[in-house]
């Protein structure tokens, strides 16, 4: 179990917060702050993995379109006829 650790919130503002979170939630100062922190990592670290993978995510993804997407050459008369074009 790790030692206690003191924190000393230095702001006013940092105060109203963890004390309206407390009382809100029913926890101590301490379990409260203890909870928007871990929180608060939780989110930071999924945002940075997220971000992290992101040219993975987006070169798979650009695979798939690449296999789905048909990229034959058409004659004329498709062309034509799909742009409303048809005579």
């Amino acid at each position: 179990m790790e030692a206690a650790v003191s924190l000393s919130i230095k702001t006013a503002e940092a105060g109203v917060l963890a004390r309206s979170l407390a009382r809100l939630t029913g926890e101590t100062m301490a379990d409260a702050v203890t909870a928007a922190l871990r929180e608060r990592l939780a989110r930071e670290r999924a945002w940075r993995e997220a971000a992290s993978s992101l040219p993975a995510r987006l070169a798979a993804l650009s695979g798939q379109l690449r296999a789905s997407y048909d990229a034959r050459p058409i004659s004329r008369t498709e062309w034509d006829s799909a742009s409303g074009d048809a005579g």
